[in-house]
C-alpha cells in the first residue's frame, strides 16, 4: 500500500467525519451520512481492494463513533465495509464509462441508497422494529441523504481530479 494514498484517504475520512458530526439529526435521531460521500470519493479515485477495505472499515469505525441513531454503532460497523465492496464492484463495472462526473454522481447516489437500505435494515433489526418505519425512514433520511451526497460529489470529484492531475507525484494520480 502506498503511504501517500493512505494519508489522502485518511484526510477524506477526517473531512467526512467533520461533515457527519455537524449535520443535525432530521428524523428519530438519524442524520444524513456525509461521511459516505468521502468514502465513495476515495473508492472512485483509488479503486483497489486493499484501499477499499481499509477505507470502508475506518469509515465504519468513525461513523459508529459519531452516530446518533439508536443501534447505529453496530449497523455502521457492518454496513460500511459491505457498502464499500458493493461500490467497488460498481466502480470496476463502470470503468469504461467516460463521463467521470456523471459516473461519480451515479455511483454516489446508488451507493448511498444501498448504504441507507442496509443501515436501516440493521438498526430496525437491532431495535426490534422490523415491521415499522423502514419506508418512512427511507423516504425522510436515505433519499435526502442520497441527494445531498450526490450534489457534494458533483462538486468534490472534479476538484479532486484537478488536484490529482496537477500533483507532482505519480503515486497520487487517480486510476
Amino acid at each position: 500500500m502506498n503511504t501517500r494514498v493512505l494519508v489522502l484517504l485518511s484526510l477524506f475520512i477526517g473531512i467526512g467525519a467533520v461533515l457527519h458530526a455537524v449535520m443535525p439529526p432530521i428524523f428519530f435521531g438519524m442524520r444524513p451520512d456525509m461521511l459516505l460521500a468521502m468514502m465513495f470519493l476515495g473508492i472512485i479515485m483509488f479503486p483497489k481492494v486493499s484501499y477499499v477495505l481499509v477505507l470502508s472499515t475506518a469509515t465504519g469505525i468513525v461513523s459508529a463513533l459519531t452516530t446518533t441513531a439508536p443501534g447505529g454503532q453496530i449497523a455502521n460497523l457492518i454496513e460500511k465495509p459491505v457498502t464499500g465492496m458493493i461500490v467497488f464492484v460498481l466502480v470496476l463495472a463502470m470503468r469504461n464509462f467516460k463521463q467521470e462526473r456523471i459516473k461519480a454522481a451515479v455511483l454516489t447516489a446508488v451507493g448511498t441508497i444501498v448504504s441507507g437500505s442496509i443501515f436501516l435494515g440493521l438498526i430496525l433489526f437491532v431495535i426490534g422494529l422490523m415491521d415499522a418505519g423502514f419506508i418512512a425512514m427511507f423516504l425522510t433520511v436515505v433519499l435526502p441523504t442520497a441527494l445531498l451526497n450526490t450534489v457534494l460529489m458533483m462538486v468534490l470529484h472534479p476538484v479532486s481530479l484537478r488536484i490529482m492531475r496537477n500533483s507532482p507525484s505519480q503515486t497520487l494520480r487517480a486510476s
